[in-house]
């Protein structure tokens, strides 16, 4: 089975390790995932102008992979470098976890919105949406109080916050709701644990999507 590459474009190693964690134990039976850290930038990106930067940073840390891989997961929530990745490597899936995420939660033309921390990026994700021509089912943003990096390290208090989001959320009228970041990885799956809500995790998401460009997925 073949290997596929999550790159986290936040610095953070320890992020890093979360997300191959997460990803791994959706990844199909066999199929590993190896993880690449950014090697410059932020622990956490929380701005467009540290995302635009990070897209050159994954596209680095791809360069410099080792290992053989079918397919990468772009593992930041503005899929930083995928478009990059893409022209220079045509043959080679690319996936990055904003997209793969806004298409499970608008599958069935479900409404979807997003759950987040970052304030700065809001404009960014609307335009994802409709880059992706999902505008038409999405309900917009629900965000978090206070500094983003500030509250993601209080892991019970990130989840109480992105559980309130949630909620405002299918408030505006969401059919499903995705958790928008890939270092919250871990709230994501906490939150979904303890809400009797549709909830899309991206990082997982992301597997899903890859496997089955890959032609993994179990029929």
């Amino acid at each position: 089975m073949p290997d596929i590459l999550l790159i986290n474009p936040n610095s953070s190693q320890a992020t890093t390790e979360m997300m191959v964690r997460i990803a791994q134990a959706e990844a199909p039976e066999g199929c590993a995932i190896v993880g690449a850290t950014a090697r410059r930038g932020p622990p956490m990106i929380v701005n467009e102008t540290e995302l635009a930067a990070a897209a050159h940073e994954v596209e680095l840390a791809w360069r410099a992979a080792s290992t053989p891989h079918a397919g990468v997961i772009v593992s930041a929530f503005g899929d930083p470098g995928v478009d990059l990745l893409r022209r220079a490597s045509p043959g080679l899936p690319v996936v990055g976890i904003c997209e793969a995420s806004m298409f499970e939660a608008a599958e069935g033309g479900r409404r979807f919105g997003v759950a987040t921390v970052t304030p700065e990026l809001v404009d960014a994700i609307d335009a994802k949406a409709r880059e992706l021509g999902l505008a038409p089912l999405y309900t917009g943003v629900r965000l978090t109080p206070g500094e983003p990096r500030a509250l993601t390290a209080s892991p019970q208090a990130l989840e109480d916050a992105l559980a309130e989001a949630v909620q405002a959320c299918l408030d505006d009228g969401a059919q499903a709701v995705i958790i928008g970041g890939g270092p919250l990885g871990q709230a994501a799956i906490g939150v979904a644990a303890r809400l009797d809500a549709p909830m899309v995790a991206p990082i997982p998401a992301a597997v899903r999507r890859m496997a089955r460009q890959l032609a993994l997925a179990p029929v």
